[in-house]
């Protein structure tokens, strides 16, 4: 008896032994160093999804590739990725350019410089800076999401596209606020609403947009897919980067630049509402744009940073990054925002549209006054209807 049971006992070490040998001899994926005609990746299952395609890096002649699932290739090659994505982008720059670069050259020179009118001036700024970087994800993706321009302006183009875009939403949350202390605490805020105030502000934003934006521009943005012949930009990253590195980036990127602004910006413009509502007095035009402003930021720039929050919010490697066409497409959607500023806070101006009329159809000389289309006061059909 006891014969058999130490025989039991040896067989059953030996299949243990066995079963870890083969587990020690099955990779996660194969090798793409060498040359293979078995190009299959396989992920581990607790893997987060992360806000770019994941790719595995591979080694091959001193060159780094990476190398990504069938799937996920289908999705870089797909018409939404190399037409619609791009198609929105060159709409953005054809009406962005010139709308933008003519709000900001009233601002500068025809407007008085109001505090508002300093926001506004920076506003139009960030959003003209934003046009300007989009030609090169348009050649971009025309080209099959293939990036030729080099790594450094890869991580130059990738670092401006998000630092302007939150740059914008940080000084429209400096708008909020001002507008909300302009209507809601007048005589409080009177003492220090005031433009040099209002360019310290907005120097500070800069700093904290290029702060934000610095760990795009140290990490590699730029990659060669194995066997694709293109060179991706920011759109393929390596997992394990993505995990340690960009799950925690992106995140804080999110909280601080869009989450706690659009909390501060809601209070603000709420506050704004009821103040004109329960003055009963005749705003309903002022009380419209403000709504409509409201609208066209929540609407704008909340799906692509809640898909980027689900991403790393949800567990999902076998995804493959089924959300990456989904996130581009409300990405482009929210450059449209740079489209919207100028027509919702400038042109539904009388005033606005008087001195571009009088500069370049008339060509008489202006006096310079207040631009009554600004956050702190809103257009008004007659000036009985000043809010501050």
């Amino acid at each position: 008896m006891e014969a058999l049971r130490n025989g039991q006992l040896s067989h059953t070490l030996v299949l243990c032994c066995a079963f870890w040998g083969l587990c020690l001899a099955s990779p996660d994926y194969d090798d793409y160093s060498q040359n293979s005609t078995n190009e299959q990746v396989t992920t581990s299952e607790d893997t987060p999804c992360p806000r770019a395609i994941p790719g595995e890096k591979a080694t091959v002649d001193n060159t780094t590739y990476l190398v990504i699932h069938e799937a996920s290739y289908s999705q870089l090659r797909s018409v939404v990725t190399v037409r619609l994505i791009p198609c929105l982008y060159t709409l953005v720059f054809l009406v962005g350019l010139p709308s933008n670069g003519l709000a900001l050259w009233v601002l500068a020179t025809r407007a008085e410089k109001l505090t508002s009118t300093v926001f506004l001036m920076n506003l139009a700024a960030a959003d003209l800076l934003l046009v300007l970087v989009l030609p090169f994800k348009i050649f971009y993706y025309f080209l099959g999401n293939h990036w030729p321009f080099g790594e450094g302006l890869c991580r130059l183009t990738t670092a401006f596209f998000y630092g302007n875009m939150y740059c914008s939403v940080l000084l429209l949350t400096c708008i909020s606020v001002d507008r909300y202390l302009a209507v809601v605490h007048p005589f409080f805020s009177r003492s220090f609403r005031t433009p040099a105030f209002a360019a310290c502000i907005c120097t500070a934003i800069w700093l904290c947009a290029a702060v934000l934006t610095l760990p795009l521009m140290l990490q590699q943005q730029s990659y060669p897919l194995y066997r694709a012949d293109i060179t991706l930009c920011h759109d393929v990253l390596p997992r394990h980067e993505d995990d340690e590195y960009y799950f925690y980036y992106f995140v804080c990127l999110i909280v601080c630049a869009f989450l706690a602004p659009l909390v501060v910006t809601l209070f603000s413009y709420c506050s704004v509402l009821r103040a004109l509502l329960d003055s009963g007095k005749q705003y309903s035009y002022s009380v419209k744009l403000t709504a409509l402003v409201l609208f066209t930021l929540v609407a704008f720039y909340t799906p692509s940073n809640i898909l980027l929050l689900v991403h790393y919010s949800s567990y999902c490697s076998k995804l493959y990054g089924d959300l990456y066409i989904s996130y581009m497409v409300s990405l482009a959607i929210s450059t449209f925002n740079s489209c919207a500023d100028p027509f919702v806070y400038y042109y539904v101006s009388e005033d606005f549209r008087d001195k571009v009329r009088k500069r370049f159809f008339n060509h008489s000389k202006q006096t310079i006054t207040s631009l009554k289309t600004s956050k702190e006061t809103l257009p008004r059909k007659s000036s009985k209807d000043s809010l501050v």
